[in-house]
């Protein structure tokens, strides 16, 4: 079975949107897929996450018809690569939210912050099935 292209996109907005880019990229290894520019700033990037999905975002607006906080997101992201990646975040000074570990119900997760204090739990857990 294919899975569909992603139609379902999580946005944020950045008090500096190049600099969450780089270390979304850097750090936590999303890739860059588009930025566009207007006055200097990112009007709109698209960031895809290596095994599937993505997000959207852009400078703050704050007078924008679509206007959010900076770092008032939060995200729950799959990996099959938990404890790599998270080696791969603390070894990049990110802050440590919750530790990696198993839990009670049977994921194993981790927790950080981006710079603009954007939460990300990163683990295994694909959902429930969808029903037919």
């Amino acid at each position: 079975m294919n899975t569909p292209a992603p139609t379902v996109w999580p946005t944020l907005q950045a008090r500096d949107a190049r600099a969450l880019i780089d270390w979304l990229v850097g750090t936590l290894g999303f890739e860059e897929t588009a930025a566009y520019t207007e006055d200097g700033k990112i009007a709109h990037a698209q960031l895809d996450w290596p095994e599937g999905g993505g997000i959207m975002l852009g400078d703050h607006k704050p007078d924008g018809e679509w206007s959010l906080p900076p770092g008032t997101f939060g995200a729950y992201v799959v990996t099959e690569h938990v404890d790599a990646l998270y080696e791969r975040a603390k070894a990049a000074g990110a802050t440590i939210i919750r530790h990696v570990a198993d839990q009670d119900y049977g994921n194993r997760e981790f927790a950080v912050a981006d710079p603009e204090g954007n939460q990300w739990s990163f683990g295994p857990y694909r959902g429930e099935p969808r029903r037919s």
